[in-house]
């Protein structure tokens, strides 16, 4: 009996690991998988009222895949365009491609001449961990960019496995610029406010009431830096 209880039980161990093993290699339905980017292209991110007039926005953006940013890049603009941005507080500058980004962001961030920077680019998977790789670089070279130099960064690179996650995302109105457009004027009032610069001498708590960290609020239109390099 205890030989035969024994095998019984080894009998149920071994149809619950084949259970486990068939479930978890069973193929997905092409149908899950076209709800699930569809969600995920999809945003979520709600903005309310941002008066961007005085704010000013660096945009640099990637060669590679040039069609697809250039789709991103005109939902950035048409997204300043809604906040008032003025057309000449925006600076657009490109380079090859997204590994460039980090370094030319905090160029145009030591500029001193923006007060917050979009990186648009597009990288789609391989065949090798080049993806993978340059995806890892990018996003933690565009972040500490911000930490550093205290001008927000938006990541504006999209990171696909193929091209038709990319135009779900940059088309229509599922346009990921038309949100980073958006972000970047929010971070931009953000750090105006965090500098002393918008709510100067206010009181209570929050950024509203911070000292001017040597931000001059005073100067001559003719003193004013251009956006950009210069």
């Amino acid at each position: 009996k205890k030989i035969i209880i024994i095998m019984f039980q080894r009998i149920l161990l071994l149809t619950a690991l084949f259970a486990t093993s068939v479930g978890a290699f069973s193929p997905i339905t092409h149908s899950n998988v076209a709800q699930t980017a569809l969600k995920a292209a999809e945003s979520e991110v709600s903005f309310g009222e941002l008066i961007g007039k005085d704010a000013r926005i660096g945009i640099i953006r990637t060669r590679w895949n040039d069609e697809h940013v250039t789709n991103l890049v005109s939902g950035v603009r048409k997204a300043l365009e809604e906040c008032n941005v003025d057309e000449d507080n925006i600076f657009e500058t490109e380079v090859p491609g997204s590994f460039e980004l980090p370094l030319a962001a905090k160029f145009l961030a030591m500029s001193g001449t923006v007060d917050a920077v979009i990186c648009a680019g597009v990288l789609i998977k391989g065949d090798t961990m080049h993806f993978e790789y340059i995806c890892d670089a990018v996003s933690k070279g565009i972040m500490n960019v911000g930490i550093q130099t205290n001008v927000p960064m938006v990541f504006g690179v999209l990171t696909c496995l193929n091209e038709e996650q990319v135009v779900k995302r940059s088309t229509g109105d599922s346009n990921h610029g038309y949100d980073w457009g958006k972000t970047a004027v929010e971070m931009a009032l953000l750090r105006s406010e965090a500098l002393g610069r918008l709510a100067a001498g206010g009181k209570g708590m929050g950024f509203g009431s911070a000292t001017p960290l040597g931000t001059k609020t005073d100067v001559a239109p003719e003193e004013k830096k251009k956006v950009g390099f210069f």
